[in-house]
This record gives C-alpha cells, structure tokens and sequence, in this order.
C-alpha cells in the first residue's frame, strides 16, 4: 500500500512564482513612484522652512540675505540629502530661493525636478514633465 505524501508539486510552485513575479512586475513601479513623491514632499517642506528664515532673518537685519548663503539661515541640503537648497536671488526687498534634485536614488529623474518659491509666495517648477498642479500639492 502507498503512503500518501503531504507538499506541493512543482506545478503548484511554479504558478505561486509566476503570479508573485507578475505582482512584483506592476507593484515595484508603483512602489518606486511613491517613494520619490515622498521625498519631493521633504525637499517642498524644506523648501518652505528656508523661505521661513529668510523671512525671519529678513525682520532681524532688515534685508534677506545673500545670494548663495543659505547656511547663514538654513542647511544647504534636505535631511535625506535628496534636494539641494539655494538661494537663487535675494536683495533688499525679495528672495527667490529653489530646492534642485540630487542624483542620490534617482531622485534627479523625478517628473518635478526642481522647485522655486519667492517672497511673494510665487511657486514653480522646471526641468521636470509635470506643471506646477501636480508638483505642488
């Protein structure tokens, strides 16, 4: 008389290994996509936070400060080190100030690119596919 055998067959193993791989095919995209969104969301919030110094450092000394310094106010790079922070322009009555993409993780192929903000609360993006509606948000 046979034993019967508890397991799998190698069929059964391999349909799990097709549908894991057919998962893991549409799902790491995706996965990679929401990854660099959420560091663009670091290098805007850190964006904000240097036009913040710059208007506090504006109401200490009665002027921004200058082109290129932002580490008199601020760090010059995100806390991931995914976005570089500068200050583009800045004179006695304005400030533009950018956040540009490094190449850590690919973040400088993301569809944003580069984020700017002046003192007037003026937001745009360059050198990305997406417009200002879908970066900033």
């Amino acid at each position: 008389m046979m034993k019967k055998t508890r397991g799998f067959t190698l069929i059964e193993l391999m349909i799990v290994l097709a549908v894991l791989s057919v998962i893991v095919a549409v799902g790491y995209p995706s996965y990679q996509e929401h990854v660099k969104k959420s560091r663009r969301a670091e290098g805007m919030g850190q964006l904000l936070e240097l036009a913040d110094r710059m208007e506090r450092a504006y109401s200490d000394r009665g002027t921004y400060p200058a082109k290129g310094t932002v580490s008199e106010v601020y760090t010059a790079t995100t806390d991931g080190g995914f976005y570089t922070l500068s200050i583009v322009t800045a004179n006695n009555v304005s400030f533009t100030v950018s956040a540009a993409p490094t190449s850590l993780g690919g973040q400088n192929k993301d569809k944003c690119h580069t984020f700017t903000l002046t003192s007037l609360g003026k937001k745009s993006v360059s050198g990305g596919s997406h417009g200002v509606d879908k970066c900033w948000k």
